[in-house]
């Protein structure tokens, strides 16, 4: 075999099989709609849960202000948001930074999809983020919910335009 032919598969496998060892997790097995419901308390001052969404594609996104990746990534989810959410995506952002300092990235950028707040060093934050399958508050962090709640990718970094074709624009409807 080539070397790489290797590499390239070696790449989709590392893709594919994220570690989520701490976490109960299984992309493709496990449901969004059987881990612990969350209310969090969002930008704009209102209680939001997961379940407001039930029903849409939805790009759970982990980030936080101080983060690079995480800001060049909004650009993309802006545009992906206002694209897509004629095909029922929704895009859920999860800021785990100082309220203001989101707030202020939110109104600069013109962000348009919901960004809801939780506190990682209070000990309902970090288990939140367990029960994600992101036990290290790792940013970004994305997790793709179908429309029946399975999830169906989960990834550690920017999610670029490629990725997002690959595995969220076959979920949404056409």
């Amino acid at each position: 075999m080539k070397l790489k032919q290797l590499l390239s598969y070696y790449f989709l496998l590392s893709i594919l099989l994220i570690p989520l060892a701490k976490a109960d997790i299984i992309v493709g097995q496990s449901n969004a709609w059987d881990i612990p419901e969350f209310k969090l308390k969002g930008i704009d001052g209102k209680i939001h849960s997961l379940d407001e969404w039930k029903g849409k594609v939805i790009l759970l996104n982990f980030w936080a202000t101080w983060c690079p990746p995480c800001i060049l990534e909004i650009k993309d989810f802006i545009k992906f948001q206002k694209h897509f959410i004629k095909n029922n995506l929704q895009i859920v952002s999860i800021g785990v930074d100082e309220p203001e300092k989101l707030k202020h990235i939110s109104q600069s950028m013109n962000i348009n999809y919901p960004i809801l707040l939780v506190d990682i060093e209070q000990q309902s934050g970090k288990d939140m983020l367990t029960q994600w399958g992101n036990p290290d508050a790792h940013v970004p962090y994305s997790v793709v919910i179908d429309t029946d709640g399975k999830i169906h990718y989960i990834y550690k970094g920017k999610l670029d335009t490629g990725r997002f074709d690959y595995y969220v624009v076959p979920l949404l409807k056409h």
